[in-house]
């Protein structure tokens, strides 16, 4: 006969469950929070106040949070920042993660500045794929949004991370009214000759990212109807490897896919998988909720993870509050990494 875990609820060692019957499995884990960019949508252009370094999780203390918690159902890794790529000897961490026995997929969020340099790299030690945010085709409209001019081509990065052998390849594209809602079908186009899947992500005003409101938001609905204008579009598969909420189109003889991903004309908090790890060590159960559980201190003190873990998933709030304008104290995106 199976244990019960403290609650009565549920055998230990099974599948995880938060209190509306979601099952999490999927633990996006941020290494840093600062950044090389500084995205009109994600980040004050004048940085933030950076975490103390004594604060941050080092590789070995983020490889014993997970391994203390995949026996209780998380299988999916994602590394975030800030921007990951620009913490040191990431490599390691993905060493450190790939040993870890029910880990199946690990992946990385990055803004692809140094997937030519690192993609081969994080291969060897076991990364799985990757999504690259590529807000612009343009070089001068790629240093506009990004507010740093670092020579940055999403082509060559994705070629590069193709190369590399992650896959598949999502580039993420957060449309933005009036500042790259023009370049939607050009990103589109992409797909009908590279196997990669272009996601379109509704703007979410958060925190001090004063400067767009709900009017720069483009709805996903007239992304797609402006889609149309290369051909009919007809429903596709989620890529064989995935975590998220997008939803998926294909046009016709495309050898990539197109998706959109909704939070603000169409949550997918019902389905939602996951709970996030900051830099500093907090669970967080909610990108826009308030409710977090703090992790370092038992770490630190060598408590067992699972009685918190447990707690944080049976209060994961129902939905996020974006629509109502709270952001559970986000000053921006990039402290939690998206």
């Amino acid at each position: 006969m199976s244990r019960l875990d403290p609650s009565g609820l549920r055998p230990q060692g099974e599948a995880s469950f938060d209190q509306f019957g979601r099952r999490i499995e999927y633990l996006r884990i941020s290494v840093t929070d600062r950044c090389n960019f500084r995205c009109l949508y994600c980040m004050p252009q004048e940085g933030l106040q950076w975490l103390p370094k004594s604060d941050i999780f080092s590789y070995e203390e983020i490889a014993d949070v997970v391994s203390q918690l995949a026996p209780l159902g998380l299988r999916r890794i994602r590394i975030t920042g800030g921007e990951p790529t620009i913490r040191p000897n990431l490599d390691a961490l993905i060493r450190l993660l790939r040993a870890v026995p029910q880990v199946d997929d690990i992946a990385l969020s990055t803004n692809g500045v140094r997937l030519p340099q690192v993609a081969g790299l994080y291969r060897d030690a076991g990364l799985d794929r990757v999504n690259m945010s590529a807000d612009s085709l343009r070089p001068d409209r790629i240093a506009a949004i990004a507010r740093r001019n670092l020579g940055f081509d999403p082509i060559v990065s994705a070629t590069a991370a193709r190369d590399a052998g992650l896959n598949p390849i999502k580039l993420n594209v957060v449309v933005m009214r009036g500042i790259n809602d023009d370049e939607i079908v050009d990103f589109a186009r992409l797909t009908l000759e590279h196997e990669w899947h272009v996601r379109f992500i509704e703007l979410m005003p958060v925190g001090e990212m004063r400067d767009l409101t709900f009017e720069h938001v483009v709805p996903s609905s007239e992304v797609l109807d402006r889609i149309a204008s290369l051909g009919a579009l007809q429903p596709a598969s989620a890529p064989a490897r995935g975590n998220g909420p997008a939803t998926y189109f294909r046009l016709a003889d495309a050898a990539g896919t197109i998706g959109v991903i909704t939070p603000m004309t169409h949550t997918y908090c019902a389905s939602c998988n996951r709970v996030r790890l900051t830099a500093d060590g907090r669970l967080r159960t909610c990108l826009f909720g308030d409710h977090e559980v703090d992790l370092r201190t038992p770490l630190r003190s060598g408590e067992a993870l699972a009685p918190y873990f447990r707690r944080a998933l049976e209060e994961k709030p129902r939905e996020h509050a974006l629509l109502q304008l709270r952001v559970g104290g986000l000053r921006a995106l990039s402290q939690v990494g998206g």
